[in-house]
């Protein structure tokens, strides 16, 4: 199996062991031990939510710095739609797209337009009627993570399209190598990205071998290198080609709007995702064909690498949207949506196994249920892991100690000090006088 790359990082001389984290991570993939946090890679879908709630930012992402531009000899920028939130209404998107050249970029190819491809793609599947419903958007990868690791049941749902940042690198090779005759292995794409999942999934993609994106570059890293290039810049012209359906992308509910049904549903915040998930897979989620879910709050412009806030930046993209035409240029409706289909399934990951044998792995599902029932039940962290269960589970796998609990603990404290104290009323018989 093909090594599974984490772009989340966690820096141990930062944490204070506070288990901010563990009470948000959606797949429990986080512990505290020895006062410092662990990282648990198996569960691990890089949702970014521990970067977003460590006050001691110990968690980061692992991204590329600007430079690495430098090993192509012709750069190009694939800007997520939610980077035009992250700046002050007065510029324009003609601006920004400018400003990215200015940082070194030879060419800007809008990760909008490669949105507005896979809408198209999107709409033909729906017309599908073989298509198991309701579809999940694919276009988020930490929901696809989260989709591997805690609902196995639902991998047949996902919408096998490649994401709008796929799309864009490959259409913007394909278009560099056509149309100006530049050699395909000289030519560097590089996303502008607002999580930590995007920058996975370029380096250990599920759908394919390799991606098409050579490098992904964080806003937040980006941000103020953009702002001085913005303020002592020419303002560019005509750069900006994507139209109101793909900026809406960074919204939560910007993919479905453009789907052209009400049987649609958008949810956004990786736990608001997994309650969705949870209907679904109960059938309890009626008469929708749709569901769009983003791990992030507020859809992209909520990342954990961006820098606006989501609110404010979500009246920016409105700004935006409203200065953008109906489509851009490009003839979308003949897009082949078979060409974006991807050649390889979702694995499932199986991170909840206790044991590979069978009667082993039953053996201790049966000691980890009686664990936790003489747990309090509480969910207090206190112990390091997230909730009771996860403890009692990490006492069956020798990771914890049943003392771990504070609850557990004080009543060992306690029947030692009974025991001390009835200990000291004793004497050993030569020193008892009465005998």
């Amino acid at each position: 199996m093909k090594e599974y790359f984490h772009s989340v990082n966690l820096d141990k001389d930062k944490c204070r062991g506070c288990t901010n984290c563990i009470k948000r991570c959606p797949t429990e993939a986080i512990r505290v031990r020895k006062s410092k946090a662990q990282i648990i890679n198996e569960r691990c879908i890089d949702c970014g939510e521990c970067i977003r709630v460590c006050p001691y930012h110990a968690k980061t992402a692992i991204t590329d710095k600007l430079d690495i531009i430098n090993n192509f000899k012709f750069k190009v920028a694939l800007p997520a739609p939610s980077l035009y939130g992250q700046f002050d209404k007065k510029y324009t998107r003609d601006n920004i797209l400018y400003a990215l050249k200015s940082l070194g970029f030879d060419y800007v190819y809008e990760v909008a337009k490669g949105a507005e491809i896979v809408s198209e793609a999107t709409r033909q599947l729906l017309k599908n009627p073989d298509i198991k419903k309701p579809m999940i958007s694919s276009a988020c990868p930490g929901v696809v993570r989260l989709i591997q690791v805690r609902f196995p049941g639902l991998i047949e749902n996902i919408v096998k399209l490649e994401s709008p940042m796929e799309v864009a690198a490959k259409s913007a090779k394909n278009e560099l190598h056509e149309k100006h005759s530049i050699a395909l292995e000289d030519i560097g794409v590089f996303f502008i990205s607002p999580c930590a999942a995007k920058v996975t999934s370029v380096k250990a993609p599920y759908e394919k071998q390799k991606s098409n994106v050579d490098g992904v570059i964080s806003i937040n890293d980006i941000y103020l290198k953009l702002l001085s290039a913005l303020n002592n810049s020419e303002k560019g012209t005509n750069l900006a080609e994507a139209g109101i359906e793909g900026i809406n992308w960074a919204n939560s509910g910007g993919e479905s709007s453009a789907l052209g049904t009400e049987k649609v549903l958008a949810v956004d915040g990786i736990h608001n995702v997994i309650k969705i998930f949870d209907e679904i897979e109960e059938d309890r989620l009626k008469d929708i064909d749709f569901v769009e879910a983003l791990s992030c709050t507020g859809g992209c412009l909520g990342g954990p690498l961006t820098v606006a806030n989501a609110f404010v930046a979500r009246t920016t993209q409105q700004k935006h949207m409203s200065e953008a035409s109906e489509k851009y240029a490009s003839d979308i409706d003949n897009k082949n949506y078979k060409e974006l289909v991807w050649t390889s399934d979702v694995e499932y990951k199986p991170v909840m196994k206790l044991d590979q044998n069978v009667s082993r792995a039953i053996e201790k599902l049966e000691m980890l249920e009686r664990l936790y029932a003489e747990l309090p039940g509480l969910d207090c962290g206190a112990c390091g892991s997230p909730n009771c269960r996860a403890l009692a589970e990490d006492i069956v796998r020798g990771i914890a100690n049943e003392t771990d609990c504070i609850f557990k603990l004080r009543e060992r404290i306690r029947d030692l000090a009974e025991e001390m104290v009835e200990l000291g009323g004793k004497m050993p018989p030569v020193m008892d006088k009465d005998k």
